[in-house]
This record gives structure tokens, C-alpha cells and sequence, in this order.
């Protein structure tokens, strides 16, 4: 599928798996509440396909401890510790997103970022990372009374960069991405090279189009 460039004005992004690689960072501090329990850890390989689904993900991993158990919210405090203290020093963007910025820019697109990642390590991220300073909108996971799949973020962030939800593209590697994309009535592309959440198939979520590098996206709107 390709889309036409003069039916867009602006392209969202998920941030983790889709902008970002930040399956190290989240791995380590999982690890970290393994170590002080004596368990080994375990390798980038474990963590990697659940990396979209946040501490919950990273705890039934980790230490086989799911949202229903009584520890939970306690050990989801520990990992959000364990990961601040370690945030960005082993994440880096996928290969091709600094290139894919800067096409959008050329082209004069808009850009921005729509993530269920809390304020407190989003912002601190964007703000660090060069590249995402030409980000017209950061929305977090707590920036709206709603995260993803809910389509409130999504729509505060396209009122925040002043452009029509309708010609707004939404790109994510999470089902909920693409669902909150369907909702707020934007256009869906499904990142088949992030994180994916151990699905076998992005084309369950039915997305738009599917990009299997973030360079893709260059083609499927005809930048380049």
C-alpha cells in the first residue's frame, strides 16, 4: 500500500519499538530486581518482544508476577526505580529513524510522538535525544485523562500541532496502537520491526500498512 502525500500533513509515532530501542534499558532493569533476589538474569532475547507492554510485561517475565498478584504494584515501583536509574545508557534509535526525520521535515510534514510511557521518563528521553527536538508534540502515557488504545492522546496531540486527525498517520508496533489509530480516525501503520508483543502476525491488527524499517515509511509516502 502507499499513501498520498497530499492527503497527509502530519505523522505520529509510538516511541518505544518504533522510534526507539529501548529493549536494553528495559531488560536491565528487569534483571536488576532478578540480582537482588538472587536469580540470574536473564537475556535481552526474554524481554524483547514484551518491551511494548511496560512494567507488566516486564514483571511476568522477570519474576513470573502478573497484575492480579498482591506484590505487583509494589515490584512495578522497584522496576520503575531500577529502570530510572539506568534510563538511556543503553537505549539507541532504530537504524533509519534520524534519516526518516529528516525526510518528513524536507517534505514538510509534521511530526510527533505519542507514547503510554509515564511523563516522568518520556519527556527526560526526547529532551535528550537530538533528533526529537523537531518533535512538534510529546503526549505521555499520563499527559491525558487516557492512554492507548483510547484514542484521547492521539487526538491531543494532532489539536496540539493544529492538524486534522483525518490527514494524521499513527505508526506503532503494539495492536493497541493501531486500535487507538482506528478510533481517533487516523491512518494506521503497523511496525514490523518493533517490539510486537510475541503476535505472529501485524496483519491481525489490521493496519493501514505495514513497514518492516523505519526507512520504509520514505517509500510508502513517496518522499524520496
Amino acid at each position: 500500500m502507499s499513501l498520498s502525500r497530499k492527503n497527509i500533513d502530519a505523522v505520529l509515532f509510538d516511541l518505544d519499538g518504533t522510534l526507539l530501542d529501548s529493549a536494553p534499558d528495559l531488560a536491565f532493569a528487569a534483571n536488576e530486581l532478578r540480582l537482588v533476589r538472587g536469580l540470574a538474569p536473564l537475556p535481552l532475547s526474554h524481554y524483547r518482544p514484551f518491551v511494548g507492554t511496560g512494567a507488566r510485561g516486564m514483571l511476568r517475565i522477570a519474576l513470573e508476577v502478573t497484575q492480579e498478584s498482591l506484590a505487583f504494584e509494589a515490584l512495578r515501583e522497584e522496576f520503575f526505580a531500577a529502570y530510572a536509574r539506568c534510563m538511556g545508557q543503553h537505549s539507541q534509535l532504530f537504524e533509519g529513524v534520524a534519516r526518516l526525520l529528516q525526510q518528513l521535515q524536507h517534505n514538510g510534514l509534521r511530526w510527533g510522538i505519542v507514547t503510554n510511557k509515564a511523563e516522568r521518563f518520556a519527556l527526560p528521553i526526547a529532551r535528550t535525544i537530538d533528533e526529537f527536538s523537531t518533535a512538534g508534540a510529546v503526549i505521555c502515557g499520563d499527559t491525558t485523562e487516557h492512554s492507548k488504545p483510547h484514542p484521547l492522546p492521539l487526538l491531543h496531540a494532532a489539536k496540539q500541532m493544529n492538524v486534522e486527525p483525518g490527514r494524521c498517520i499513527y505508526v506503532g508496533d503494539d495492536e493497541r496502537d493501531m486500535q487507538a489509530a482506528h478510533a481517533a480516525g487516523m491512518q494506521s501503520v503497523a511496525a514490523a520491526y518493533g517490539y510486537l508483543g510475541g503476535t505472529e502476525s501485524v496483519e491481525e491488527w489490521k493496519p493501514g500498512a505495514v513497514i518492516k524499517s523505519p526507512i520504509d515509511l520514505t517509500h510508502l509516502l513517496r518522499l524520496d
